[in-house]
């Protein structure tokens, strides 16, 4: 993967347990703490779905604890 053109290597869109997404390229291994969610493309296109789909820039666990929800286990 070193030294590929960005343009034509493949990327995997990862997400953390905070929901953080960030991209990961394919044939790596993910970290730990990490996990791919299923959208793989060119790095540019990863990124745009990244975008679309990261509404909350905020971590979880802060929207949790704004919410009031913070360790009790519903869903925000």
């Amino acid at each position: 993967m070193l030294g590929e053109n960005e343009d034509t290597a493949e990327f995997d869109v990862v997400v953390n347990d905070e929901e953080q997404y960030s991209v990961w390229p394919v044939g790596r291994e993910v970290p730990a703490g990490w996990r791919a969610v299923g959208q793989r493309g060119p790095k540019r296109d990863c990124l745009a779905w990244i975008d679309e789909n990261w509404t909350d820039m905020r971590p979880r666990g802060l929207r949790d604890a704004l919410a009031g929800t913070a360790g009790t286990g519903d869903p925000a």
